[in-house]
């Protein structure tokens, strides 16, 4: 009898070890995201999942519990960008970094340097020129670039990723000249004589970029994993992938198996055909803890900065231009209803107030009313008065990212005249309506850190607290919006709000800690916070 209480006492002590938390955080100032529950001191993790959140979590504390004591810094939940491009991103940090520069003679002379440093024949690829930055606001030529690398093919991309700009040697090997004609849905940007100038919109842009050599599949998984490293160090948790192909979820199915994938991934699908989605498409969706595959990423027009952004007027800056729908509403009802049919979610890219307009008319072909498709427009940068209201009708996500408003507004103005400036970036408006707005950055044609983009959200203004009040003050949104928009309105596009996007019992321990608190500091400061520890799946993958 005794050794059988003996045995009692120990399988009972065992059983409380094996319920003791692998993780806790105490003395922190918790913001769940959960409107039921109050902020939070502190919070236990079993298993990658929180099992203890509130005043104390003493009880969950045990000898081999791993304990963070925050010092009264703020956690929130790790920040979900609902629409980045990681490998991208990883491509961008490999490449010449032309963000910000204020000329073309000074991207001329980074190119120039680049040559330097090149075999003859390798190509020179760079990223994020902006020509309205620039003095002159005209799109540059071939020359400067050329005399910089004339031995080496040269493709630079514009922020927007909606333009290149190459070199003579480039449009050499790509064969173009006059006699190229621009393909549907792309523009060749040419000289009074017809020739090519050098630039390349939209689906132009192929032309060049099949020239460039495929990255091996070790290339790609490194970049990949270098954009996640990056992403996990600037607080998100979750990227949502917009417009991958078999090779990246083949890269990111390869870090999982390895072990070395820092935070998760929710893809979309490359469409509107093809190799890739057509194996999807027949194999259903795919979800797991690290890489879900259940959507599909269209792109319906250009982009505003290049002037590419199909409007239903001609742009208030270039008379006749109307800029340039990618894809129809016939063509994007067609890929709805395979979507529908094989279960997968419909993201489509529209800046221009045409290209929304064919969308959301697109979607209700097939959604009729009210559902829980959860399709998206990403972007929803120009709407019509009339359209708003449509993406209440079907039930659709605007899929919107803060940080084009505040990169956008020295110039939307020119491009769009004042009515229809109105209709755009029109946060508030869409959420009046009961629309769910998700937040994202569109990395890298923005930066990826998500406190810019919280912080631009709040206020409406650039870094320097300008314009007073904001561009469009009623549009800001409040701060407990921008925080929703990040975290659970993401989840929620994702289908996944039972899984993570707030800071609650049974949900994922994924979450940030900051060097200030968000919710109170004066606004200025906000984008200045940095993430001091980022936890996903109760593990810590980047701490300063």
């Amino acid at each position: 009898m005794k050794r059988f209480a003996t045995l009692l006492i120990l399988a009972t002590a065992l059983s409380a070890y094996a319920q003791t938390a692998d993780m806790a955080v105490i003395n922190a100032h918790i913001y769940t995201v959960n409107a039921r529950m109050p902020p939070a001191k502190a919070l236990a993790v079993r298993q990658g999942k929180i099992v203890a959140i509130g005043e104390d979590v003493s009880k969950s504390i045990g000898p081999a519990t791993k304990v963070v004591d925050a010092h009264g810094a703020t956690i929130i939940p790790g920040l979900i960008d609902s629409h980045g491009h990681v490998r991208g991103l990883g491509t961008a940090l490999d490449t010449v970094d032309l963000r910000g520069i204020q000329s073309e003679k000074e991207i001329a002379a980074k190119v120039q340097a680049a040559a330097q440093q090149a075999k003859p024949g390798e190509w020179i690829l760079g990223r994020a020129w902006d020509q309205n930055l620039w003095a002159t606001k005209q799109f540059p030529g071939a020359e400067s670039i050329s005399a910089a690398a004339p031995d080496n093919p040269v493709a630079l991309t514009r922020v927007d990723g909606h333009a290149v700009w190459a070199n003579r040697k480039a449009m050499e090997l790509a064969d173009i000249n006059a006699a190229t004609k621009d393909p549907q849905g792309g523009r060749l940007m040419r000289d009074g004589s017809g020739k090519p100038t050098g630039v390349f919109l939209d689906n132009a842009m192929a032309l060049v970029n099949r020239k460039i050599p495929t990255p091996t599949p070790e290339q790609i998984e490194r970049r990949l994993l270098h954009a996640l490293q990056e992403c996990a160090r600037l607080g998100m948790t979750t990227v949502h992938d917009a417009g991958v192909e078999q090779a990246d979820i083949d890269g990111y199915k390869s870090l999982i198996q390895k072990g070395l994938m820092p935070i998760r991934v929710y893809a979309m699908v490359r469409g509107p055909a093809g190799p890739t989605l057509d194996a999807w498409l027949a194999k259903g969706p795919e979800t797991g803890g690290y890489l879900t595959v259940r959507s599909i990423k269209l792109v319906a027009d250009g982009a505003l900065g290049s002037r590419g952004a199909a409007m239903l007027e001609p742009y208030s800056d270039d008379p006749g231009n109307r800029g340039l729908l990618i894809l129809d509403r016939a063509v994007i009802r067609g890929v709805a209803e395979k979507a529908v049919a094989r279960g997968f979610q419909v993201n489509t890219h529209a800046i221009g107030d045409a290209a929304n307009h064919a969308a959301i008319d697109a979607y209700g072909d097939v959604l009729k009313g009210p559902n829980d498709r959860r399709f998206r427009v990403e972007h929803a940068q120009v709407v019509a008065p009339e359209d708003f209201a449509k993406f209440r009708q079907f039930s659709v996500i605007a899929s919107m990212q803060a940080t084009h408003a505040t990169s956008d507004m020295p110039w939307a103005e020119t491009r769009l005249g004042p009515e229809r400036d109105k209709g755009a970036y029109a946060w508030q408006t869409f959420m009046k309506l009961g629309v769910r707005v998700t937040d994202g950055s569109d990395f890298p044609v923005e930066s990826p850190n998500p406190l810019w983009g919280l912080y631009a959200a709040i206020t409406r203004q650039d870094k320097t607290g300008q314009p007073a009040g904001g561009w469009f003050p009623n549009q800001r949104m409040t701060r407990e919006q921008a925080l929703r928009s990040w975290t659970v309105e993401g989840a929620y596009a994702a289908f996944e709000e039972n899984k993570k996007g707030s800071l609650e019992t049974g949900k994922m321990a994924d979450f940030i800690m900051l060097s200030g608190d968000v919710m109170t500091m004066p606004e200025i400061e906000i984008w200045k916070t940095r993430v001091t520890m980022t936890v996903v799946a109760g593990k810590i993958v980047h701490r300063e």
